[in-house]
């Protein structure tokens, strides 16, 4: 705490702090950002069968959200191609929030209460994630699972996903992807 180091605020908030962190610890920041953790495999037994999109649709802040619609229209798109859904969710609003669009959705499947650990198994698990402008979403791309990162009311170039596996970055500050551009962006993913 008693030194001081400068990094330029104009950069990636994972770039900031690698850099930071190379400073008071005297290494140099080489290679994309590797978070070096892995879940657990655990096995559900509620889980669909067959591969499963994993849907984040719950944030800190409302204005982050993205719209249940748009959810609700990518669910049935990819249920189309032959993917399972299912929505984690925390607190009971957010339990009420998946619950509506699990109903929407064909098949879609509103997870019971998952600790972290299962929840990181979970998604570990997934052909892909789907989330918005959430930590949870970050733990998908350190776990290396496919992941589509929604932004509506943040700026992704500063504090958006970013990782050594697939990741897009969709969205920005008033801006609302549509859900073919999330489609469009899972396509490379997607068996």
């Amino acid at each position: 705490y008693g030194r001081h180091f400068s990094v330029a605020t104009s950069e990636h908030a994972v770039a900031r702090n690698r850099q930071l962190a190379a400073a008071a610890l005297g290494y140099t920041v080489a290679g994309e950002a590797d978070y070096g953790i892995e879940a657990p495999a655990l096995s559900f037994g509620w889980l669909p069968a067959g591969p499963y999109v994993v849907f984040l649709t719950s944030t800190s802040r409302d204005d982050k959200l993205w719209l249940e619609a748009h959810w609700t229209t990518l669910g049935r798109q990819l249920r189309e191609l032959g993917y399972g859904i299912v929505l984690p969710a925390g607190n009971p609003v957010e339990r009420e929030r998946v619950a509506r669009l699990a109903a929407a959705i064909p098949g879609g499947v509103a997870a019971p209460p998952l600790s972290i650990t299962e929840l990181a198994s979970l998604v570990a698990g997934a052909q892909a994630t789907v989330g918005v402008d959430t930590g949870l979403s970050h733990l998908a791309v350190a776990l290396e699972t496919p992941t589509v990162a929604l932004y509506v009311a943040t700026d992704p170039g500063l504090t958006g996903v970013v990782g050594s596996g697939f990741y897009r970055n969709l969205g920005g500050k008033a801006q609302m992807p549509a859900p073919e551009a999330v489609l469009a962006a899972l396509q490379p993913v997607l068996a």
